[in-house]
């Protein structure tokens, strides 16, 4: 039997964190189809080690590192059935007069030439996480974080200004 107390603290966990499961969807997937179906392979995932979140990281971590983990194999499983044809391989320009929203689409493009690792780190910086708190959620040392994030910065600089 599933308890309602337990079931309601869940969908407030999702309600309260949905920009944040959209926001890696969103990283990981071209189509709106596939962003809608990783989105709810997340929700499933943390409704499945809910019951097990120890509280010894913050919530946000938590929901960040089930997310990716998810993610990863999902796109690791999307790539292997090569169903849909990828567009996102042209990437306009900036131009001047561009809006916020327009230059935040090219940013997201760029993003999706990343790897997966490189996705994820790129993602939480831009949310504004820590390198120790990335380093956490990631897996790899404050060191390697910082490295990463700045070869990645570099990668993107190039990818916008040569399309």
């Amino acid at each position: 039997m599933i308890d309602d107390k337990l079931t309601d603290q869940f969908l407030k966990l999702v309600e309260e964190n949905k920009k944040l499961i959209f926001k890696v969807s969103r990283m990981f997937c071209s189509f709106e189809a596939d962003r809608s179906d990783l989105f709810q392979e997340i929700v499933a995932n943390l409704w499945k080690a809910y019951p097990r979140f120890n509280g010894r990281s913050k919530l946000s971590t938590w929901i960040y590192r089930v997310a990716l983990n998810t993610a990863i194999s999902w796109f690791r499983d999307y790539s292997n059935q090569k169903n849909h044809i990828e567009y996102t391989d042209w990437v306009p320009g900036i131009e001047t007069g561009e809006t916020l929203d327009e230059i935040t689409e090219l940013l997201y493009a760029a993003i999706g030439h990343l790897g997966k690792v490189d996705k994820a780190i790129i993602m939480l910086q831009l949310e504004g996480y820590s390198y120790d708190d990335i380093s956490e959620i990631i897996g790899l040392s404050r060191t390697n974080v910082a490295t990463k994030i700045n070869r990645i910065k570099q990668k993107l600089k190039n990818h916008l200004s040569n399309n």
